[in-house]
């Protein structure tokens, strides 16, 4: 594992941290609490940043040096993909537990 390909997995955890706290924050309905959010919201910044990188090979970085456009498109790649995860599967649980 390169250097770079580390730096991108970690700005898409903590996009996706961010992510699936901030649309916790923002649906009650869709909260896991703060533990659940931070996990969902990472495993969602992690899947769907890496999927973004494959669809746009731009995002992946340059090939040499720190492409500070590309580490901005990995946070807000994970960020979105780490809040639509946390929102699904918040909005499945607390559906399922008022059922």
């Amino acid at each position: 594992m390169t250097g770079a390909m580390l730096i991108n997995l970690i700005l898409q955890i903590v996009g996706g941290v961010i992510g699936g706290n901030g649309i916790a924050g923002a649906m009650k309905n869709a909260s896991l609490g703060s533990t659940g959010n931070t996990i969902a919201g990472a495993i969602g910044g992690l899947a769907g940043g890496s999927l973004l990188s494959s669809l746009i090979p731009a995002l992946a970085g340059g090939a040499g040096g720190f492409d500070l456009a590309a580490a901005a498109g990995q946070l807000v790649g994970g960020g979105v993909s780490g809040a639509i995860v946390t929102a699904i599967v918040g909005m499945i649980m607390n559906a399922t537990k008022k059922a």
